[in-house]
C-alpha cells in the first residue's frame, strides 16, 4: 500500500497518475530519503524487496535504491521493466568483488560453497553458489549442506555469520560497507555514555568490535521488528539514517538517536522525487542483465529463497 498520502509534493498527482498508467510498483529501500519512502508502495530491506520484485504483478518495477538492487529485481523478474531512477547510484562494497577474483578464490578453496551477499553485481552472483541478505545470512549458512564457506564481499557481515555458525569454516572476502565500517567503538561508547538508558541496535555490516558491544545486531527489517516488539522506549541506532523514517513513523512514543552523524550513504540519497517522476515518465533508466549472466545468477538467488 502506498504511503503517498503522507507526501506533500507538487508532483504528487502526476506521480500517482503515471504509476497507474504504467502499472508500476515503487520499491524503496529503508535507507532512502523520507519523501521517497513516503511515496513508495513497498519499503523494506534487500530481502523483502527481492521477494516483492519476484512476486509483483506490476509491469514496471521502479527501484529506489542502488544498482545491485535493481539488478537483483531484473534477475528475479526478467519479464518486467526495471527502472533505477538514480542511474548513477552504485555501491562501493559491491565494487570490491569481481567475478574473476571470485573464481580464483573458488580454485583456492575447492571444497567451499560461495555465499555471496546480495550487495554484489550480477556477474559475481553468477559465479556463486548461494546469495544471502543480512536478514537471512545466518539461517542460510546453517541450512546449506556445505561445511566450508567463502563469504563475500562483506567481511564484517561474514564475521558476524561465522560467530553464529561456529561449526563451519569461513573464508572472508576483504570488502566492507564504507558507511558502516567507519563506525568506531569509541563513537559507540560515547553514545552509550551520553544515553545510558538507551539500547544500542547495530547493523552487522559494522566492525566486529562494534557489533559485540551492541544490545542487538540485525538487518534493517530485524531492527525495525526488534523495536516494534520491545518495551524499551529509547534506542541508539547504528545503521544508515534512512531507517529512522520507518522507526519514528511506527513508534511515535519511542525516541531514537543516530549513533553517529556519519551514518549516511551518499548513493542511497541520490534518488529524488524529481528523478522518480522522470523515470516513470520516460521509462528510463532501464536495468538489464546480460542473458549469459542472468541464468547463472538467478540460480544463486533462487537457492537463497529455497534454503531460507
Amino acid at each position: 500500500m502506498s504511503n503517498s498520502s503522507n507526501l506533500n509534493h507538487p508532483l504528487l498527482a502526476e506521480l500517482n497518475q503515471l504509476r497507474q498508467e504504467r502499472n508500476a510498483v515503487i520499491l524503496a529501500h529503508n535507507y532512502q530519503n523520507d519523501e521517497i519512502q513516503a511515496f513508495a508502495d513497498i519499503i523494506g530491506d534487500s530481502l523483502a524487496l527481492s521477494q516483492a520484485a519476484a512476486q509483483t504483478e506490476a509491469d514496471v518495477i521502479v527501484f529506489c535504491g542502488v544498482h545491485f538492487m535493481a539488478e537483483t529485481a531484473a534477475l528475479l523478474a526478467p519479464q518486467k521493466t526495471v527502472l533505477l531512477p538514480a542511474s548513477d547510484a552504485g555501491c562501493p562494497m559491491a565494487d570490491m568483488a569481481d567475478a574473476e577474483a571470485v573464481t580464483k578464490w573458488r580454485q583456492r578453496y575447492p571444497q567451499a560453497a560461495v555465499v555471496t551477499y546480495v550487495n554484489s553485481s550480477a556477474a559475481v552472483k553468477a559465479v556463486s553458489d548461494y546469495c544471502c541478505t543480512s536478514a537471512n545470512a545466518v539461517k542460510l549458512a546453517q541450512n546449506i549442506p556445505e561445511t566450508e564457506i567463502i563469504f563475500l564481499p562483506d567481511q564484517n557481515l561474514g564475521s558476524f555469520v561465522a560467530q553464529q555458525v561456529p561449526e563451519k569454516t569461513f573464508h572472508l572476502w576483504p570488502g566492507y560497507c564504507i558507511t558502516h565500517h567507519r563506525v568506531t567503538l569509541a563513537e559507540l561508547e560515547a553514545a552509550q555514555k551520553a544515553r545510558p538508558q538507551a539500547q544500542v541496535l547495530i547493523h552487522p555490516e559494522c566492525q566486529p568490535e562494534v557489533v559485540a558491544q551492541a544490545d542487538f545486531a540485525g538487518s534493517t527489517s530485524q531492527i525495525i521488528n526488534y523495536v516494534r516488539r520491545s518495551n524499551q522506549t529509547e534506542f541508539i541506532i547504528g545503521t544508515e539514517m534512512g531507517i529512522l523514517y520507518s522507526l519514528k513513523k511506527e513508534n511515535p512514543a519511542k525516541t531514537f538517536y543516530l549513533l553517529t552523524p556519519g551514518l549516511i550513504c551518499p548513493n542511497m540519497k541520490k534518488t529524488t522525487v524529481e528523478n522518480l517522476y522522470q523515470a516513470l515518465k520516460t521509462l528510463q533508466s532501464v536495468v538489464t542483465v546480460q542473458p549469459e549472466i542472468q541464468a547463472q545468477a538467478r540460480v544463486a538467488l533462487e537457492r537463497m529463497l529455497e534454503y531460507v
